[in-house]
């Protein structure tokens, strides 16, 4: 439907038809929320707008500093500039940076899990919009998103990748371009739910590339890698030693979540 093309020729009578227009095209949106009231994306009770319920906004546990410079974890007390966590030291990652939006409790649980296993992807909004306002210093210097790739045969169980459902709302709020075919996972691997920190190396070690016809995309590329959460890091990790092999110029890690370790101090 458009507006007719007379109106133009007549202010007044533009201003008019774009005030009925404006009513009209809202219409669907208020005849929606009349049909579908707005639920928290966490525990589905009614809210007045987009996001979270007064109770589980004020479960959801927001990452901000101070926190680890290169890891991204958080510190309980502000150890002064530029001093890494205890992690960060003892086993640095290939990648250069990581950040996260939230800590991995209850409510970051449910909301990954729905977005993940439940064919909920109306969470990629808030949670997308979530990772951009923590990542803005990596975005900020990025060229590129990368979301960490499933295998074949798991993308077509899930029918979505989640990691790519959260990129592409960080590349419309960020407004970085995506590569989601940039790095490909070779070959499937366990799942790591429960698996310790060396298992979970093994089980990604050589599991991700990127292909030869996509190299000229990574080379020289400053790359943010998206995934939904950030456990031990191996995944991550494995992902950024593919993009690195293919000569990217850096390799930082956004996530939505993260678990944190809280008896992990500063050094």
């Amino acid at each position: 439907m458009r507006e007719p093309e007379q109106a133009a020729s007549n202010p007044w009578r533009a201003r008019l038809y774009g005030r009925a227009w404006n009513k009209l095209a809202a219409l669907p949106r208020r005849v929606l929320d009349i049909a579908l009231p707005l639920q928290c994306v966490s525990c589905r009770e009614p809210v007045t707008g987009e996001g979270l319920c007064a109770a589980c906004w004020g479960q959801l546990s927001f990452i901000a500093p101070p926190f680890c410079p290169r890891l991204g974890i958080p510190f309980v007390y502000d150890p002064g500039p530029g001093l890494l966590s205890m992690q960060a030291i003892a086993d640095p990652p290939a990648y250069q940076r990581a950040r996260a939006a939230v800590r991995y409790d209850d409510v970051a649980k449910t909301m990954v899990h729905g977005l993940k296993y439940h064919d909920r992807t109306d969470l990629a909004p808030a949670m997308g919009r979530w990772m951009a306002r923590a990542g803005r210093e990596l975005l900020d210097d990025a060229d590129l998103l990368v979301p960490v790739p499933l295998h074949w045969r798991r993308g077509w169980s899930r029918r979505y990748n989640q990691s790519g459902a959260l990129a592409r709302i960080i590349s419309h709020t960020a407004g970085v371009p995506i590569a989601g075919d940039a790095l490909r996972r070779m070959r499937p691997t366990q799942p790591q739910i429960g698996l310790s920190r060396s298992a979970r190396a093994g089980n990604v070690q050589g599991a991700f590339a990127v292909p030869p016809e996509k190299k000229a995309t990574v080379q020289g590329r400053r790359i943010v890698l998206i995934d939904d959460v950030l456990t031990s890091g191996a995944t991550v990790d494995a992902c950024a030693r593919a993009l690195l092999r293919a000569r990217a110029a850096s390799v930082d890690v956004l996530v939505f979540a993260r678990v944190v370790d809280t008896f992990r101090g500063p050094i």
